[in-house]
């Protein structure tokens, strides 16, 4: 598969087809690897890892995959990096294309990895910024129709801040024909351009009413209140007790309908234990996705 961007940063940067493309592969590279049938596709090839915030998912699923597919992941914090003593992203970026061959960032900033990608001869991955995270919503579709068997036509809920993860989310949906209800107290909204484009190819529903949106639906969808970037922030008096994914909440989806969190998960607190623990999640499943769908990823922009 050819892909048509250089780099991935929000996933509004793939067509439908490529999506779907990397969807399927994900779910044939983790039945292979069920199977013990192991592919080096990426023999040699070596990928740096900038991690600007702390990581669990992120770093352990590229560093597993690019080992899994014969290749060598590098470990590089901020601190570790020149960057730290004033060397700019595009310098650091054009030394970086010159010993690898994949550039994973996890930064704050979106406008970062933007640089980052601009100066790059090599492909970039956004692993997370502020404004999206789409290797989550790879993911996250791989696991919806691993469990559904489907994408388009199916309805999905997200409840709870309309943050970098709701974004990818939005885009996601809108690449795969399933239409989107988000419910967010005022104010957390997500990003109404990415609402707005979207909107062109599905249906993408705004409320503050958690149980209108949830209504009905086959997915339900929730992230932390609190995100990496609002650390020092206490919202939780803005979303609780209205906006918490709890078992009264699901019981309006659908019967068959499965829940997902991309964790880290505060229990208690935008879901409750009952929820995470219970018959209709599928988190664990979303979470080893990462490894499965940022494989995927990384073959397709080496287009090997």
């Amino acid at each position: 598969m050819k892909l048509k961007t250089k780099d991935l940063l929000t996933l509004n940067e793939l067509k439908k087809s490529e999506l779907v493309e990397i969807i399927d592969n994900a779910i044939k590279l983790k039945r292979d690897l069920k199977k013990g049938i192991s592919k080096p596709l990426l023999k040699n090839k070596t990928l740096a890892m900038i991690f600007q915030k702390p990581s669990t998912r992120t770093r352990v699923s590229f560093e597993t995959g690019m080992f899994q597919l014969g290749g060598h992941a590098l470990n590089l914090s901020a601190d570790e990096l020149q960057l730290k003593r004033g060397e700019t992203i595009e310098d650091t970026s054009k030394t970086l294309s010159r010993y690898v061959d994949l550039i994973m960032a996890r930064v704050y900033s979106h406008d970062e990895i933007e640089l980052l990608a601009k100066n790059s001869s090599v492909p970039v991955m956004n692993g997370l910024s502020d404004s999206f995270h789409p290797c989550q919503t790879l993911a996250d579709l791989m696991t919806i129709k691993e469990k559904k068997k489907k994408l388009a036509g199916l309805k999905l809920a997200w409840i709870g801040d309309g943050n970098n993860v709701c974004n990818s989310m939005i885009y996601g949906c809108a690449k795969t024909g399933i239409d989107i209800s988000i419910a967010t107290p005022k104010g957390y909204e997500p990003n109404l351009n990415v609402v707005k484009e979207s909107s062109k190819l599905i249906s993408v529903k705004l409320s503050n009413h958690p149980e209108t949106a949830v209504q009905d639906v086959d997915v339900v969808v929730t992230d932390t209140f609190v995100s990496i970037h609002h650390q020092t922030t206490d919202r939780t008096n803005d979303f609780l007790p209205r906006f918490q994914v709890n078992s009264d909440l699901m019981k309006k989806a659908n019967p068959s309908a499965i829940f997902m969190h991309c964790l880290p998960a505060k229990r208690g607190q935008e879901v409750t234990s009952e929820v995470i623990d219970g018959h209709q999640s599928v988190i664990w499943d979303e979470a080893e996705n990462r490894l499965h769908a940022q494989k995927a990823l990384m073959v397709a922009l080496l287009r090997v």
